[in-house]
């Protein structure tokens, strides 16, 4: 793992765009995991909702939990009056019902099974919420973090998912204090490719990434984050496949980025060729 280690810091901020992108236009190159991965992307193209259920898919329905938040919320909904209050009640209620446990590198499904989630599916949760009450907002991808900007008039709040309490901000200082932490520094270079989008314990410094994504860029995100722990364990044949499935829904740098890198650390650690 040292060597591989050192060869991506050799090659972080060099790879990029080697590879024909043909690839990445269509379905038909790439390799599903499950059967109810497969299914849960290909009826994802129009419902983001199932595009994060198909990571790391299996058999199990997970949807009750989701259904009875949404429920509880619609009831608040149709009695709403002060937009403040119903985003509280959003961010409150979804971590009652969903966002338990933070733990990194957690999916979609394991928050809906165990609660356990991370900024990226606890980010997705708020997300598909805020759509479906008719907020305006930002999902703000930086180098190791994802939150979001809500859009109230002239005022805006941010939602930090992995903070349980006081991750509702709207003192406007304190929203700009925030927004003024994760700005790009001049001059910043790209952090490695295999470290997770995460929320805790994570040098914030030098930020050089600080833009705005939509619900499926974030579902590609989600396919980055399981392909580092794969990339992380060796296992670069399982990274690739969802690499490519990320890049599919958000050609970015970053994630084409890594996809390279895990073919070309296939060939030095282990001597096979990865189809590019």
């Amino acid at each position: 793992m040292k060597k591989a280690l050192l060869i991506l810091l050799t090659l972080t901020g060099l790879v990029r765009g080697t590879l024909s992108q043909e690839l990445f236009t269509s379905d038909e190159n790439l390799n599903f995991h499950s059967e109810s991965e497969k299914v849960l992307w290909q009826t994802g193209k129009k419902d983001p909702f199932l595009l994060f259920r198909a990571v790391q898919a299996d058999h199990s329905e997970l949807d009750g939990i989701w259904t009875d938040l949404v429920s509880e919320l619609d009831l608040k909904a149709s009695k709403k009056k002060n937009d403040y209050k119903f985003l509280r009640a959003v961010f409150e209620k979804t971590h009652q019902h969903l966002l338990k446990k933070y733990e990194q590198h957690a999916t979609f499904n394991s928050m809906l099974k165990e609660g356990r989630y991370d900024c990226v599916s606890g980010s997705a949760a708020l997300g598909l919420l805020l759509e479906r009450y008719g907020y305006s907002f930002d999902i703000v991808e930086t180098d190791y973090h994802v939150f979001i900007v809500v859009h109230l008039g002239l005022q805006k709040a941010i939602l930090e998912s992995t903070l349980p309490i006081g991750g509702l901000i709207t003192t406007p200082s304190e929203v700009e204090k925030y927004l003024d932490s994760y700005k790009p520094a001049e001059f910043a270079q790209p952090k490695s490719f295999n470290q997770r989008l995460a929320g805790h314990e994570i040098d914030y410094s030098d930020n050089s990434i600080f833009r705005k994504v939509d619900l499926k860029q974030l579902a590609g995100l989600q396919y980055y984050n399981d392909a580092i722990v794969y990339f992380n364990s060796q296992a670069f044949g399982q990274a690739v496949d969802q690499l490519s499935k990320a890049y599919l829904l958000y050609p970015s740098d970053r994630i084409l980025g890594l996809r390279e890198l895990s073919i070309e650390l296939a060939y030095k650690t282990f001597g096979y060729e990865l189809k590019k």
